[in-house]
């Protein structure tokens, strides 16, 4: 595991749920013998933020914020498909070693759908923060056995989207290519497309995993882990936003 790599998470892991609001909540314990009225507020306003962020009606929508305005897609609008990395299924018993993990799934299942329509060539990118079998090799590996769609382009060094958006340009570059279909989840395309255009490339955004509003349940004020993980994920890509402005703001790429 690289050394920036476990700093960028220890770092997200502080600014992010849960382990923020806890954080938040023992500060108040700290402080209850000392400033009584201010050690309260603290703790109340871990609990209900924990569980404003743990609900549906909460966090589906603070991830809708990111999505993207969905654009119809043609065959003419790009000559390339790149689809970004998720993450990895490590150690997987049933199949025997690594493997793609849920969101590259996800992500690897509209581009193989994409590929067919289109008809255009596939670039998969993303490296091996955790060392290992880098995650695009993971990626052309199913693709082709499974989803019977051919890789062209392998981009396997990268740990950041900055570093996907970098690596795979130059690459696209060499081969005539600037036009491109950027393949990854909804919530995430706001910030990886920024990259991509910055390394000079016409993105064609091609997101899944959009949210559809719809009418608001009684349920879906009741907390749920899976809530809390699409509210984690909405302020790490906020977060995330926020850091790559200030390091293009000062000319600088980590």
């Amino acid at each position: 595991m690289s050394p920036a790599f476990l700093a960028t998470n220890l770092a997200a892991a502080l600014l992010l749920p849960p382990l923020n609001l806890l954080l938040l909540a023992f500060t108040g314990l700290w402080l209850l013998k000392r400033r009584q009225a201010l050690g309260k507020a603290l703790i109340a306003s871990s609990l209900v933020l924990l569980w404003l962020l743990s609900t549906p009606v909460v966090a589906d929508r603070l991830l809708g914020m990111l999505d993207p305005v969905p654009r119809p897609i043609t065959g003419a609008q790009a000559d390339a498909i790149v689809i970004l990395s998720g993450g990895i299924y490590a150690h997987s018993l049933e199949y025997g070693g690594d493997s793609v993990n849920q969101f590259t799934l996800e992500r690897m299942r509209y581009g193989a759908w994409l590929a067919r329509r289109v008809e255009k060539p596939v670039l998969v990118t993303g490296g091996a923060p955790q060392s290992g079998i880098p995650e695009a090799r993971l990626m052309r590996a199913v693709l082709e056995r499974e989803f019977a769609v051919p890789v062209k382009w392998v981009e396997d060094r990268s740990l950041t989207t900055l570093e996907n958006a970098r690596f795979s340009a130059a690459i696209l570059k060499q081969e005539g290519i600037r036009r491109i279909y950027l393949v990854s989840h909804s919530w995430h395309l706001k910030r990886a497309t920024a990259e991509f255009e910055r390394a000079g490339l016409v993105v064609i955004p091609a997101g899944t995993g959009y949210f559809c509003p719809g009418s608001i349940l009684p349920l879906d004020w009741l907390p749920s882990p899976k809530a809390l993980l699409k509210s984690h994920l909405a302020m790490h890509e906020g977060i995330g936003l926020l850091w790559y402005r200030i390091l293009n703001q000062f000319g600088e790429h980590a």
